[in-house]
């Protein structure tokens, strides 16, 4: 950053003007920018859904846009598409590429997302179109995902959070030269672009150790050096089943997660709520223990890496023989696994607990255990290189949003 920028950015945090900059609506602007509503620069419209009851409608070939492909920023296909007879019979538009599009509700993190339309498609109700003559339409697709958090707030207060035509019309954005619109956006893509090449980076990094997961956990390839053969006892000559409430309620609560293991509950995003009064018919989960959820069926048994407590619906293992951690850790994730349990506890309802029974009957492989140690060196090292990559997004990512700050603010100008 250049002196003159720090310089102009300590008289911003002053409440100081500086030079070429003003003041419009106790906004601070380029003296070249302008302080706008959405609507003195486009139009806002959305969709509808035709009736799914008329088979006539359905499965043709204009695409049609709902709010949870909006996501990924650019909509290139959908997952349902409607016929020439809906568009003429419920008069719906068909938007053109280039279209910007906002989630106006949607579930979790959809409302308030943005994205271009890489293809001409129809949209439902939930969807905004965002029609400007502008030819830098990324400039203004820009503005509005670094808005999303504050647009997210507008939304209407009630029994759904939802925002409307109205409240996007009226939105207000910073508003710069043509010129410097093309450049700025020029800049932002280009930082997508980073991005995307390092998310494809991590993404052909995990689908490797996925492939090495199937191959090395199995069996069905051999490290250099080991030629012992494998038995595969049921998993109940491995592990035993314990419940251990010898504890005063002073441990620290552990949650499942099928992403991160057993984790301490309050590093869970979702506010999980527990009477600290039933605490002491919690099991206690030793470092090394393997804990089966109610999740398991779909997303395979969970190791802890801490000590605490767990649900009592929860079923606790740990090992009966010498096993590497780390062998099994990826093992009860892996697709193999997972497809195995699949077929032990076929007809289970979502929510009833896999029991130790079910578990314990499975087949599964036991290495000889310098082999598991060798296997699990294999796998650290992957996850090194993917926890690497997933840092290198992050950085990308933190970087793309220092941009937008500078940038979209004209706190940093371009050269037009």
């Amino acid at each position: 950053m250049t002196p003159e920028i720090k310089q102009r950015i300590a008289q911003i945090q002053r409440g100081e003007v500086p030079k070429g900059y003003t003041k419009k609506k106790q906004i601070l602007i380029p003296s070249r920018w302008d302080y706008i509503q959405i609507q003195d620069v486009a139009k806002v419209s959305s969709g509808s859904t035709p009736n799914r009851k008329n088979p006539a409608y359905w499965n043709g070939s204009m695409a049609w846009v709902t709010t949870g492909e909006l996501s990924n920023g650019h909509v290139h296909h959908t997952l349902e598409s409607i016929t020439e007879n809906a568009i003429a019979e419920t008069n719906l538009r068909v938007y053109p590429k280039g279209t910007l599009l906002m989630a106006m509700y949607g579930q979790g993190k959809t409302r308030g997302t943005v994205a271009i339309l890489e293809i001409d498609a129809t949209i439902n109700q939930a969807c905004a179109a965002i029609l400007t003559e502008t030819k830098n339409i990324m400039f203004l697709f820009y503005q509005l995902q670094s808005s999303y958090n504050d647009i997210r707030k507008l939304s209407n207060t009630g029994n759904q959070e939802n925002l409307n035509a109205d409240i996007i019309k009226t939105y207000r954005i910073l508003w710069a030269p043509n010129d410097e619109q093309q450049k700025i956006a020029a800049i932002l893509t280009t930082q997508d672009k980073v991005i995307e090449l390092k998310e494809k980076l991590l993404a052909e990094k995990q689908q490797q150790k996925k492939y090495l997961m199937q191959q090395l956990l199995t069996g069905k390839k051999r490290l250099p050096g080991f030629s012992n053969e494998w038995s595969f006892p049921r998993a109940k000559e491995i592990f035993a089943n314990i419940s251990d409430k010898q504890h005063n309620g002073d441990l620290r609560v552990l949650s499942s997660t099928q992403d991160r293991g057993i984790v301490p509950r309050d590093e869970v995003d979702i506010d999980i709520k527990y009477d600290p009064a039933s605490l002491a018919n919690y099991k206690k989960v030793q470092q090394g223990n393997f804990v089966i959820s109610l999740r398991s069926f779909q997303g395979g048994i969970e190791y802890s890496a801490y000590t605490g407590l767990v649900s009592p619906a929860y079923t606790v293992l740990t090992p009966k023989k010498d096993i590497s951690d780390e062998y099994y850790k990826h093992f009860f994730k892996s697709t193999d696994y997972i497809n195995r349990l699949n077929v032990a506890v076929y007809g289970i309802r979502d929510g009833k607990q896999i029991s130790y029974e079910d578990f314990g009957r499975i087949r599964i492989p036991y290495p000889p255990v310098d082999e598991q140690n060798a296997i699990a060196t294999i796998f650290a090292t992957s996850d090194r290189e993917i926890d690497l990559l997933r840092q290198a997004v992050e950085q990308e990512k933190q970087k793309k949003k220092a941009l937008m700050q500078l940038l979209l603010t004209g706190i940093v100008r371009v050269k037009a």
